[in-house]
C-alpha cells in the first residue's frame, strides 16, 4: 500500500435532540449562582432527548445527510461508538442501518471506552480504507450524558450525535500518522450495568484527563509526531468546555511555554461553541468541537489540528489532522446551527419529567409518546423489544 494515501474525513454531519434547558433555569432551581455555569464550566444550555429521542435517533438523523450526498455503494462498515449502550449484545448501529434502509452486504459494529471511543472508530475506520481504498466507512459518535438530578454533573449534561465519512482522498480533513497514546486503569467516571446514570469523581476525573494529556503527548513526541508550535488549532474532549482550557493550559506548560489566556483563546476558543449550547456528549464531544472549528473559522486550509481524545477510565489518543483544499464547499455549517436553533426551551418540571422516564423491563409493551420533530422516532418497548420508525 503507498505510504502517501491520503484518508481521513470526507464528510461530516452533526444533530442533536428536541429539548434544551437552559442554565438559567437551571440556576434557578438549584439556587446556584448561574455564573458557576456560565463562566465556572463554560456551559450555557444543555440538549434533552424527548420521550422518543435516544443515540439511536440521534445516529440516524446524524448519518442521513451523509448518505443522501454520497449515497451507500462504497460503504460496507458501520462503525458505531457510544457509552449509552442500549442492549448488551446487539449493536445500536443495526437499528440505524435499518433506519437508514443501508445494504445487508454490510459489517455493523459498536465500540465501548467511555468518551474515547469516537476516536477508536475513527481510527480502526482508516486501518479498513487503508486495505481496501475504494470503500468508505461510517463513523457515528452518538450520547446522552445523564447524572442524577442535584448532583454535581448534572450541570454538564448534554445529547449529540456526530457521523463522520471516512475515506481515501477525503474532501474536509486527513488524518495523520503517528498517534500517540495513554492507558491507566483510574475510577474517574464509570457506570456499573445496573445503573442507568453515571458515578463521577470529579476532582479525580480532571487530574485523570491532565494525566492523560500529558501521557498521550509524551508518547507522540516519541513516536515522531509534530512539535507543539506546528499546530494552528486543537480539539479536546469537552466535558464541560472549560476542561478544552485546562487540557490546553496544561499541555502548553507540560511544552515549556508560557500558557497565556490570549494563546489558549486563539488555540481553542473557536472549538467550544456547539459544546456550549448543547452540553457533554461523550463520544461525540471532540467532534462537535471540529464541527464548530470549521464551521466558524477563516480558511483553514493547510492548516494542521490537533485532537486529543479522553475517556474516562482512562485511554488517551493525541494526533493531528490537516484540513484540505476546498473543503468549506463541503460543509454543513447552517444545518449544524439550524439543529440548535430549532430545539424547545423547557422549563425544570418537563426536564425532572423525562429525567425520571424509565422503560418497562418485565417485557410488557409502551408505546412512547410523539414528540420528536426530528426523521426518526422510538416508537415503543414490545416484548422486550425496541422498535423504532420514521417520523
Amino acid at each position: 500500500m503507498s505510504s502517501d494515501l491520503s484518508i481521513g474525513l470526507h464528510d461530516l454531519s452533526a444533530a442533536t435532540t428536541e429539548y434544551v434547558l437552559t442554565h438559567e433555569t437551571l440556576a434557578g432551581r438549584t439556587g446556584a449562582d448561574v455564573a458557576k455555569y456560565h463562566r465556572g464550566l463554560g456551559q450555557l444550555a444543555m440538549s434533552v432527548p424527548a420521550a422518543d429521542e435516544d443515540v439511536v435517533t440521534m445516529a440516524a438523523t446524524a448519518a442521513r445527510p451523509v448518505l443522501a450526498r454520497h449515497g451507500t455503494d462504497r460503504i460496507r462498515t458501520i462503525v458505531l461508538a457510544t457509552e449509552t449502550g442500549i442492549d448488551q449484545a446487539k449493536a445500536a448501529g443495526i437499528y440505524v442501518h435499518s433506519l437508514l434502509g443501508m445494504p445487508s452486504a454490510t459489517r455493523v459494529v459498536e465500540l465501548k471506552q467511555a468518551c474515547y471511543a469516537g476516536t477508536a472508530a475513527l481510527q480502526f475506520a482508516v486501518g479498513l480504507v487503508h486495505r481496501d481504498p475504494e470503500r468508505q466507512v461510517l463513523v457515528i459518535a452518538t450520547d446522552t450524558s445523564k447524572y442524577d438530578l442535584g448532583s454535581p454533573g448534572e450541570s454538564t449534561q448534554g445529547a449529540a450525535a456526530v457521523a463522520m465519512l471516512v475515506g481515501a482522498d477525503p474532501a474536509l480533513l486527513r488524518v495523520e500518522s503517528p498517534s500517540g497514546l495513554f492507558t491507566a486503569d483510574v475510577m474517574d467516571f464509570w457506570r456499573p450495568n445496573y445503573r442507568a446514570t453515571a458515578l463521577v469523581d470529579g476532582q479525580e476525573s480532571i487530574s485523570a484527563y491532565l494525566q492523560a494529556v500529558e501521557g498521550a503527548w509524551k508518547d507522540y513526541t516519541e513516536q515522531g509526531g509534530r512539535p507543539l508550535d506546528d499546530f494552528h488549532a486543537f480539539c479536546y474532549h469537552q466535558p464541560f468546555t472549560r476542561m478544552a482550557h485546562k487540557a490546553h493550559r496544561h499541555l502548553v506548560q507540560y511544552c515549556g511555554q508560557d500558557a497565556d489566556d490570549d494563546g489558549i483563546l486563539r488555540a481553542i476558543g473557536r472549538t467550544t461553541s456547539y459544546n456550549a449550547v448543547i452540553g457533554n456528549s461523550y463520544t461525540a464531544s471532540m467532534y462537535l468541537g471540529l464541527a464548530a472549528l470549521l464551521d466558524s473559522a477563516g480558511d483553514l486550509t493547510g492548516r494542521t489540528i490537533g485532537f486529543l481524545s479522553y475517556g474516562s477510565g482512562s485511554v488517551a489518543e493525541f494526533f493531528g489532522g490537516q484540513v484540505v483544499p476546498g473543503y468549506r464547499s463541503h460543509l454543513r455549517t447552517d444545518l449544524h446551527r439550524a439543529a440548535i436553533r430549532r430545539r424547545q426551551e423547557i422549563d425544570y418540571a418537563r426536564y425532572e419529567e423525562l429525567h425520571r422516564r424509565s422503560f418497562p423491563v418485565d417485557g410488557s409493551d409502551l408505546a412512547v409518546p410523539r414528540e420528536t420533530t426530528g426523521p426518526y422516532r422510538l416508537a415503543g418497548i414490545s416484548g422486550h423489544k425496541r422498535l423504532y420508525e420514521p417520523r
